[in-house]
């Protein structure tokens, strides 16, 4: 069987290890290409965008997938809406990975909001403001003026800061919450906002800001596509196996 895995999380990470042990499956894992140096996967990689819709079918049929697993970040709203969609046209088996979104806890001071513009109206002029939504959707807080900006994002940019106010901060995940509380300390940090992305890797900055009483701005995913949809890599391996 030849499987495409559309990676780009932990948990597809961890498939395509469990997958690679597999003699009876071909696995190739696409990556979208917006990490410049990403992690290397032990399955056979692709990087970059398929070219469209149209490109991504034709893709698909020239290489002769037998079965899609979808492991990208729960807010790739255009990639998983799109294989979903192409993989019913061709009677394709299609599987979304899509961990559990977070739910807030006693100490928690969250405000869910649907769209990055919306933060605006929550967070108060001069504030310190602490973005951990990366570079794809910085230009969303525009209209964030009079407040200092601190967005973190895994590589540098090109460029200068996209508008008046803010800097880049460059880091790796995973965090430790004493280092997350180390840093929203020394660079007093007044809110915190994330896009509700689920997993225990990326939660220390949430527990940092619930140890600091640092309110927290979380950006609702993406309606859910009606697809066949696992938590976990275990539970994505046995659906494939079952495919056998």
């Amino acid at each position: 069987m030849k499987l495409l895995l559309l990676a780009g999380t932990s948990e597809a990470r961890r498939l395509a290890g469990a997958l690679a042990k597999e003699p009876d499956i071909e696995v190739i894992a696409s990556l979208a290409g917006v990490t410049r140096e990403p992690l290397d996967l032990p399955v056979p990689m692709r990087t970059g965008g398929f070219g469209g819709r149209e490109a991504f079918r034709k893709y698909l049929q020239d290489q002769g997938f037998d079965a899609i697993v979808d492991g990208t970040h729960p807010f790739a709203q255009i990639i998983s809406k799109r294989s979903f969609e192409v993989a019913q046209e061709l009677d394709i088996p299609h599987l979304q990975i899509l961990r559990p979104a977070w739910v807030p806890e006693a100490g928690d001071l969250w405000t869910f909001i649907d769209d990055e513009s919306e933060a605006a109206r929550h967070i108060p002029q001069g504030a310190t403001v602490f973005l951990a939504t990366g570079r794809q959707t910085l230009h969303r807080f525009e209209n964030l003026t009079g407040r200092r900006i601190i967005c973190r994002q895994i590589e540098t940019s090109e460029g200068e800061f996209p508008f008046e106010g803010g800097e880049y901060l460059i880091g790796r995940p995973p965090f430790s919450v004493d280092e997350e509380v180390e840093l929203f300390t020394r660079r007093k940090v007044d809110w915190l906002v994330v896009k509700n992305a689920g997993g225990m890797l990326s939660r220390s900055k949430l527990v940092a800001a619930r140890k600091l009483r640092i309110p927290v701005l979380l950006i609702n995913r993406p309606p859910l596509l009606p697809c066949n949809r696992v938590e976990t890599e275990d539970a994505a391996l046995a659906w494939v196996r079952g495919l056998l």
